[in-house]
């Protein structure tokens, strides 16, 4: 069963509403409420929250809940091309934020949100607070009832496909081995993660938001930012699928999982000065580093002065790699994830 409603997140100055499409598969349904659509689910049933182009420019995401719809809604309601039946109910938002896809952009113009222009950093948001918070408070009220969350983002084609989970938390590592990556990238959690946190603005995240509820809840990063790639498209689905069963919503177990974990958000290997970055000829996203390995260097396109060769600080993977060469001082040229097991 597929049920579909329009849903106005927030208001623009003008008065024009600013709307997207919220959509329910399986034993729950979308249905008119007081205050506009809400999800009626059978007690007891699991539910599935996942929504995409939370940034504008990551597009993949809302591809894959494209074709994951198209597979889910092949067969009817009971089956869906081969997937099994369903016992429990999946909510997608394709596009989340609206204002950032039509610009494909990142973040908003100061002029529309300037307390909060990436919307990934005021979840579960405010009904009377910013543009962005008043957006994400009315998806909360679907996310917020979930059994778990998926917010499928896109890197750059630089980037190596992986999902973040919160680092400790078993369920949410349940959940990211179900959507089956092979890297999985555990973001630090409580004490051990207070100044990570602080210097990366955490709070506000979605991710984090819903697992502080108690909800566990993945960010797969698909690769390939601003265009549909049916690579990432496909790894998308398999892990949606993957999802699903590992939540009881489609019958059947994920597949084993077999990969690697690091950690998030260290070893950046960063410019030290502006000016063109090459990267070690060879180097290549996916590839094992040692510490103190060359990774490239940074040299001055006026006088060919080498400024700075960079090395990696730790033993780990490289999972990004600097798509343009031109960098300024601060710009990471590449991600080492430093690996916590294999």
């Amino acid at each position: 069963m597929h049920t579909s409603s329009e849903l106005t997140l927030a208001r623009l100055p003008s008065g024009v509403p600013i709307r997207t499409t919220v959509h329910a598969y399986g034993t729950g349904s979308i249905v008119e409420g007081d205050d506009g659509p809400t999800l009626d689910v059978p007690e007891d049933d699991p539910v599935v929250y996942a929504q995409a182009a939370q940034h504008g420019r990551e597009v993949n995401g809302a591809a894959v809940l494209r074709r994951l719809h198209e597979r889910l809604t092949a067969a009817g309601s009971d089956a869906s091309d081969g997937l099994g039946e369903f016992s429990g109910t999946l909510v997608t938002v394709p596009v989340a934020d609206p204002l950032t896809f039509d610009r494909v952009s990142y973040t908003t113009p100061e002029s529309l949100d300037s307390v909060n222009a990436n919307m990934n950093r005021c979840w579960p948001g405010d009904p009377d607070g910013t543009l962005h918070e008043r957006m994400a408070h009315r998806l909360w009220s679907f996310a917020g009832h979930a059994d778990a969350v998926v917010d499928l983002h896109t890197g750059s084609p630089s980037m190596l496909t992986h999902t973040v989970y919160m680092r400790g938390d078993d369920a949410c590592r349940s959940l990211a081995e179900a959507f089956g990556t092979d890297l999985l990238l555990a973001e630090a959690a409580g004490d051990d993660a207070d100044t990570e946190w602080a210097e990366r603005d955490f709070g506000g995240k979605f991710r984090v938001a819903a697992t502080r509820e108690g909800i566990p809840t993945i960010t797969p990063e698909l690769a390939h930012s601003r265009e549909i790639v049916d690579e990432a498209v496909e790894t998308g689905v398999s892990g949606m699928i993957g999802v699903l069963r590992n939540e009881g919503v489609l019958s059947g177990a994920p597949e084993p999982w077999d990969g690697v974990v690091a950690r998030n958000h260290l070893g950046r290997v960063t410019a030290a000065d502006s000016g063109l970055f090459t990267v070690e000829p060879g180097l290549t996203i996916g590839d094992a580093v040692a510490d103190g390995q060359r990774l490239g260097e940074v040299y001055d396109p006026t006088t060919f002065e080498t400024l700075q060769v960079a090395h990696a600080d730790r033993d780990g993977i490289v999972y990004s790699v600097a798509r343009e060469s031109t960098v300024t001082a601060g710009a990471t040229l590449v991600g080492v994830a430093e690996r916590i097991e294999s």
